[in-house]
């Protein structure tokens, strides 16, 4: 009931009420202001396109327009709302076109060019023998190298050295001699991408160091002073703890520096879900936000109550707590994870300490507005969904709900929840929520919190106190993290059953765990834990495994692999895949990166017929891994005993050569064929021509043949009366548009109405040559490239062959499309 004035007689609201009433409409209204902030930042990474400056501000005026004119509360609040969502995008989208502004003008790349700055972060060991780092530019020696003067050239690059197998540069400030291009990656419907990391991280220009000089006449300021300290910072670790084992991990909790992590390591920790405890984020600042709150806090205890007052030692406890998160955080390389963590930190801390009564959905809502407000590219960051949901189920479980009594009921409570609210967040991301992580973080969270973290930190500080007894605690910190990664390692043995279920059942099963654990019952969380598991044994069940997507028309998709060939046809769910893309062991993999999560993504668990044209990398990379991860029909190959070696001696799949033949998939019908007397190499290709009789289609794929061997072929084709000419023909380029490929017999011959080039953007083959391009530009036939249209779908749409460009739906910061074709245009 609302309170009543009795001066009135009961007839209406005191003053008093009516100023907390106003007070407390206010503040909610504030917070859905943030919130709406917050969404409007958002919302920019869900456009194709940057808004016009224009139709921002058009939006905001009409809203503040009616906010202002309007008596209608329902209405007003929802133009102030709106108000905010648009200073949000507006925001974000300010943000975002100035990243863009910056950029590497066309006719710069590819040229030996010199700048000066420093390095700013810690480098890293590379693949090929070559050290990684970024480099913060002061100046550019070449500026009027470049034609285009009106582009504000690059000033963070992502660089590589190779042949430089040691860590060490010459210096912090240095004058490089470097080969840059613009961002690029592969861009398909799933998987990672990598031109989003660049854009994300701010690098607009990446290259490879050709020589490196210290250079003194670099200006280091403020930013540059802190990276050269935590450069030493990082350096005196690895020299400290040389001696331990697991030097590498400690490295990584102290300093945030990751680079001595292995594969072998990343394996790990990917199979037990766990890659969290290395990665410097909110576990680890809140960690040390409660060790520093429990220690001054049992100070000022000590102290008499004349000497400070009960205000003051909370502010002395934040600022305590605050200087000693910000102190780990510059020490673990101020990452933009531990930015958004010690800003999280920071708003819980107050409104806490200083018993704001801040209900915890408003606290999770401020927080989540000041991250955005700090750093508007934070939502094309995993981590950064995946930490606010992660508080966001933890305040649902426990903010003002069931607490079960006792330490070990609340972890599994929590531990619980945790596995099933953020499932959903890791399938958007296209990974898996292994079984075994479960037990892994009930066991490793624990033991990081209450012995690994303390005993780094005081170990780390009792060396630099006290170096000659630095043996002994180096040897107590080794012990103390070998026995968490004994565990993980040993957990990591274990099979983790594969959960093949869709987005849209774990969202609910995920909704229903978090409901039930609400129920006001003792044994609701045991209850929603049970049905959880009983779900998850059904998903083990052979009958819950959804068939491969039925499609009546076919469709083939070229996957932008780089330079390398990865081809899906699917049609009336029977999957037919002509080679696995490149790979080199132990370094990449298309198969990872970019195959299964596409499979993944589309609901493909079986491949019918995966044909393997020849053993090159480009063409085979990942075959052991793919035949690991999914069932696979039969293989066909022109290269048996080479392929057969890829698999490896584990696998039984049986590997058929390549000959001339004929079978049905759905309702097409496959065309085999191999020159006769070549079993090795680009010309033992596997060559296949894919039919579908109703539309006149068909598709060719003929791996790496030469001009000779595409010769034999015209010759096998017209025995069989297959050159018809009203045939609508989509051919890939043999040999990636190679210059001893598509002979004009062979281009003449075809009259295709599509050639795609599959190959990388800016490669060192040059792929594809501009004789060949030339020969199919002549003829009017339409030309794509995946290194310029990223994936290529051919589907056929009325009877007729239609090509879907990747690029064309992609988002702002990819590139507009149709710049796409300029800036790796076809030669």
């Amino acid at each position: 009931m609302l309170p009543v004035d009795h001066q009135t007689g009961g007839q209406g609201l005191s003053g008093n009420s009516i100023t907390r009433l106003g007070a407390a409409s206010g503040r909610g209204l504030a917070v859905a202001g943030a919130f709406a902030f917050s969404c409007g930042v958002i919302l920019l990474y869900w456009l194709s396109m940057l808004p016009p400056p224009l139709w921002i501000v058009a939006s905001f005026i009409g809203a503040f327009c009616i906010a202002l004119r309007t008596r209608q509360f329902p209405l007003r609040r929802m133009a102030l709302l709106s108000m905010a969502l648009i200073m949000g995008l507006a925001w974000a989208s300010w943000h975002a076109d100035r990243r863009l502004t910056e950029g590497l003008p066309a006719d710069m790349e590819g040229q030996r060019l010199s700048v000066s700055g420093y390095v700013c972060d810690i480098p890293s060991p590379g693949s090929f023998n070559s050290l990684r780092f970024s480099f913060c530019v002061t100046r550019w020696h070449e500026r009027t190298h470049s034609s285009n003067q009106t582009v504000k050239l690059p000033q963070l690059l992502r660089l590589a050295w190779y042949g430089k197998s040691e860590r060490r540069l010459p210096s912090h400030r240095l004058r490089l001699e470097l080969v840059l291009k613009r961002p690029h990656g592969t861009l398909n419907d799933a998987g990672f991408r990598y031109e989003d990391w660049l854009f994300r991280k701010g690098y607009r220009a990446t290259g490879t160091v050709r020589n490196a000089v210290a250079d003194h006449t670099v200006d280091c300021g403020l930013k540059c002073r802190y990276h050269e300290a935590h450069g030493w910072i990082a350096g005196w670790v690895e020299r400290r703890f040389a001696s331990a084992e697991h030097r590498s991990l400690i490295s990584s909790l102290l300093v945030g520096d990751r680079g001595h992590l292995t594969p072998s390591h990343w394996q790990v920790l990917q199979a037990t879900g766990t890659i969290h405890l290395v990665a410097i984020s909110g576990l680890h600042l809140g960690l040390i936000a409660l060790g520093a709150g429990f220690l001054v806090r049992r100070f000022l205890l000590v102290l008499p109550l004349t000497w400070i007052g009960e205000v003051a030692q909370r502010r002395c406890l934040f600022s305590a707590v605050m200087t000693c998160c910000l102190v780990y955080a510059l020490m673990a390389g101020f990452t933009v994870p531990t930015q958004r963590a010690l800003l999280m930190v920071a708003v819980g801390g107050w409104s806490l300490l200083f018993a704001r009564q801040l209900p915890a959905w408003q606290a999770w809502v401020w927080a989540l507005a000041a991250v955005l407000l700090l750093d508007p590219f934070a939502p094309l960051d995993q981590g950064f969904w995946l930490s606010f949901g992660a508080v966001a189920v933890l305040i649902w479980v426990f903010a003002a709900g069931f607490r079960p009594p006792g330490w070990l009921r609340t972890l599994l409570l929590a531990q619980g929840a945790l596995f099933a609210g953020l499932w959903p967040l890791l399938q958007v991301y296209g990974q898996d929520q292994p079984l075994i992580g479960g037990l892994a973080n009930l066991l490793a969270i624990p033991w990081v919190s209450l012995v690994v973290m303390p005993g780094l930190i005081a170990g780390a500080l009792a060396v630099a106190i006290l170096p000659a007894g630095s043996e002994a605690v180096v040897q107590l910190c080794d012990v103390l993290m070998g026995t968490l990664w004994a565990v993980l390692a040993r957990l990591a043995e274990f099979s983790s059953p594969v959960i093949e279920v869709g987005q849209w059942e774990v969202i609910g099963l995920a909704g229903l765990v978090l409901l039930l654990v609400k129920v006001p019952t003792p044994g609701g969380g045991a209850c929603g834990g049970l049905l959880f598991m009983v779900w998850l044994a059904m998903g083990q069940s052979p009958t819950s495994q959804r068939p491969n997507t039925h499609l009546f028309e076919p469709e083939v998709t070229v996957w932008d692999v780089g330079q390398g060939l990865a081809v899906l046809v699917r049609h009336q769910g029977r999957v037919f895949l002509y080679d696995t893309g490149p790979g080199v062991p132990g370094v990449f993999s298309a198969v990872e990166s970019t195959l299964l999560p596409n499979l993944k993504a589309l609901g493909v668990h079986r491949i019918d017929t995966l044909v393997i044209s020849h053993a090159d990398s480009d063409h085979s990379g990942g075959l052991a891994t793919l035949a690991g991860s999914i069932e696979i029909g039969k293989l066909v190959t022109g290269e048996v005993l080479a392929v057969r070696e890829k698999l490896g001696q584990e696998s039984d799949l049986v590997v058929q050569s390549c000959a001339v033949a004929e079978e049905e998939l759905g309702g097409l019908r496959i065309h085999y064929w191999q020159a006769g007397g070549s079993r090795t190499g680009n010309d033992a290709s596997c060559v296949v021509r894919i039919e579908h009789p109703p539309s006149r289609t068909e598709w060719l794929l003929p791996g790496d043949i030469s001009a000779a061997t595409e010769a034999h072929y015209l010759s096998h084709l017209r025995g069989h009366g297959a050159l018809a000419a009203d045939v609508s023909r989509l051919v890939v380029a043999p040999h990636h548009g190679s210059k001893t490929s598509s002979s004009p017999q062979w281009v003449v011959a075809l009259t295709p109405e599509v050639v795609i080039y599959s190959a990388g953007y800016r490669h060192r083959y040059r792929h594809p040559h501009s004789s060949v391009t030339a020969r199919y530009r002549d003829l009017g036939v339409s030309a794509f490239s995946t290194a310029c249209s990223g994936m290529l779908v051919a589907v056929i749409e009325d009877n007729h062959l239609t090509i879907k460009e990747k690029r064309l739906d992609a988002p702002f910061w990819i590139g507009a499309p149709g710049q796409a074709r300029d800036e790796c245009a076809i030669p």
